[in-house]
């Protein structure tokens, strides 16, 4: 089959591809992201590129999408286009990944959250063994359990053949010192290896956060219980959908699985690489990694087939997951090192969810304790020691940019803050950057600001009649600009439309009635919360007051609000650095009641009185005054 070549701009890469692909999956090929929310099924609008020269088949779903308006200048879906000569074709500013805000957990807080008591799930043991003699002529296994029974307690050690066909020359040319390494099984302690001298100092771990946007790796010294130094990056996966859904469908319909799953693998792996070369280390030095994911991330990181998880009536394949050896998933770490996956409690409820639970110890507490995780889906959790229910409402992916007029997740140049004062816009950027586009918290900045500004009335519409030099319509939508062409990186306005509103009203509809249910589910009201824990990067950038405003989360004391970063990663930390903690989430998934939403019949009327700023109900917003 012959083949052509794609360059794509700004980045300046080309990659050859043969015939018959479309622009989309050459640029998956190359590893360059294209927005891409439905998994390339044509249906959302998204993956638009401007086409610079060459020609390419397939334009009718960009008219049907984009609009002979859009077509005509240029512009084509990235996933229906597919060249029939070399192409050139550049990828808009605001679609781009460049300077992401990635909630890594700082390392500061990371290394407060060890104490010296902790025992790592692998541990390395120094031994010095009796030699044999014509009285002490035990086997050589035997000689090492009975030693770290010693040290250890009375437990059961168990050996791979590997380390045991190894073990008579070590113990031997080593003049019987030795140091096990050892992994902690429940009540079990499997021998991973076994070295010469002493080599119990030389104990890495890696805790990774897999989340559907981004990636997070944190190394860990954990002999010294020292955070050594961590770094994140972009799911690569985002170029086969942005959400789990639409990498569910790339994974079904397409048979591709393996790619979602080598995909994610690759990204552990360049993050280890970094790490190891930033922090003058061998990949081999170490010795373990726990992963935190959605209960989706899970199984493609495991190659586990996905696609029950969104069929009715949505059953993943696993809650809890073998211990394995890193390497049998391709991770490059020590051959030996297990991989640890945090357990999930439902299809859309996960061991990111487990992991968050245990680092705030919402299930050590006496009180009431609420953590939402707000995203494509938002995951609620609410309980104390005695009790944990959760739930999980599709929010759809408005929070992180998508679908919007001129949204774009939260990197250079999306505007985050937003306030109105006298007509005038006043904003910022991540990386203080000419505005691209608008992301999660930059819109519910401006949605509060507009109605506080008696732009939009409580119900999300424009006020008509209005006199306002940025008010107008495209295709007869009204519409607001936040940023004139002349002061925005692309040249072209970033506005806000009723639809956008919309979009974001039903989003925030779906999260509130997704906690108030689960409140009074379990037969409590909002005042009842202690704590209300807000996790993930999205969390860590909500002005509480407008999130509240809008009607996102309850009106309850500000003080009682918390915004707890990376709480995976956390949770994925501290099963790395305390075996006790893996025990307690098994135990933590197992205890927690989800409620499927899907069938719970009070959810939908919950959700329709959503639809309004705050709320159709003012009384559950007290505080709320727009105008006061």
């Amino acid at each position: 089959m012959s083949k052509l070549t794609v360059l794509f701009l700004p980045m300046g890469l080309s990659v050859e591809v043969e015939k018959g692909l479309s622009i989309l999956e050459a640029a998956q090929k190359g590893g360059v992201y294209i927005t891409n929310l439905c998994g390339g099924e044509g249906v959302c609008g998204e993956c638009k590129v401007f086409l610079k020269a060459g020609q390419v088949e397939g334009i009718d779903r960009s008219l049907e999408l984009l609009g002979d308006k859009e077509v005509s200048k240029g512009y084509l879906l990235a996933c229906q286009s597919i060249p029939t000569t070399d192409v050139v074709v550049e990828i808009p500013l605001e679609a781009t990944v460049e300077a992401a805000q990635i909630m890594k957990d700082q390392a500061e807080e990371a290394r407060e959250a060890i104490t010296p008591t902790d025992k790592p799930i692998v541990e390395k043991i120094f031994l010095k063994l009796p030699p044999p003699t014509p009285e002490d002529n035990i086997a050589d296994t035997e000689r090492i359990t009975r030693e770290l029974r010693k040290t250890l307690g009375w437990r059961g050690y168990k050996m791979d053949l590997p380390c045991l066909q190894r073990l008579p020359q070590i113990v031997r040319d080593s003049n019987w010192q030795v140091t096990c390494t050892l992994l902690r099984e429940f009540e079990e302690f499997r021998i991973l290896c076994i070295e010469h001298n002493d080599t119990s100092k030389n104990n890495l771990g890696l805790a990774v956060d897999v989340g559907t946007t981004t990636v997070v790796a944190q190394l860990l010294d954990l002999p010294n219980n020292k955070v050594i130094d961590v770094e994140g990056k972009l799911n690569s996966q985002a170029s086969y959908g942005e959400d789990v859904i639409s990498r569910i469908i790339f994974a079904c319909s397409k048979g591709s699985t393996e790619i979602l799953q080598k995909t994610i693998v690759k990204d552990i792996n360049e993050l280890i690489e970094i790490l190891c070369e930033r922090n003058h280390i061998k990949p081999e030095d170490i010795w373990s990694i726990v992963a935190a994911g959605n209960t989706t991330m899970s199984h493609l990181l495991l190659g586990i087939y996905p696609c029950a998880i969104r069929l009715d009536p949505y059953v993943p394949t696993a809650y809890s997951f073998p211990i394995v050896k890193a390497k049998e998933v391709g991770i490059n770490i020590n051959p030996l090192a297990p991989l640890i996956v945090m357990p999930c409690v439902a299809s859309y409820v996960g061991g990111d969810i487990v992991a968050g639970v245990l680092a705030c110890g919402i299930h050590e507490k006496e009180g009431v304790s609420a953590l939402i995780d707000i995203g494509t889906n938002g995951e609620i959790v609410l309980g104390n020691r005695d009790w944990l229910v959760c739930c999980s409402a599709s929010a759809g992916p408005a929070f992180e940019g998508g679908g919007i007029t001129c949204g774009m997740r939260a990197t250079k140049g999306a505007i985050e803050k937003v306030r109105i004062q006298n007509g005038n816009v006043i904003y910022s950027t991540v990386g203080n950057a000419r505005p691209r586009g608008i992301c999660g918290s930059g819109l519910i900045d401006a949605i509060y600001e507009l109605v506080r500004a008696r732009i939009i009335g409580q119900d999300g519409k424009f006020e008509r009649g209005l006199s306002d030099p940025r008010l107008g319509y495209d295709s007869d939508i009204p519409q607001y600009t936040l940023v004139y062409p002349e002061e925005s990186e692309t040249g072209k306005p970033i506005v806000i439309t009723e639809t956008d509103i919309d979009s974001l009203i039903k989003s925030k509809g779906a999260v509130f009635a997704a906690i108030k249910c689960l409140v009074e589910y379990v037969g409590l009201s909002f005042e009842f919360i202690e704590n209300l824990y807000v996790a993930g990067g999205f969390g860590n950038y909500l002005d509480a007051n407008k999130a509240i405003g809008i009607g996102l989360l309850p009106d309850i004391a500000r003080e009682r609000i918390k915004y707890v970063g990376n709480t995976s990663l956390k949770g994925a930390r501290l099963c790395l650095t305390n075996h006790s903690a893996f025990e307690r989430s098994l135990n933590l998934s197992r205890a927690m009641t989800n409620i499927e939403l899907s069938t719970y019949q009070p959810f939908m009327n919950e959700y329709i009185a959503s639809l309004f700023l705050p709320h159709t109900e003012m009384k559950l917003f007290p505080s709320v005054s727009y105008w006061s």
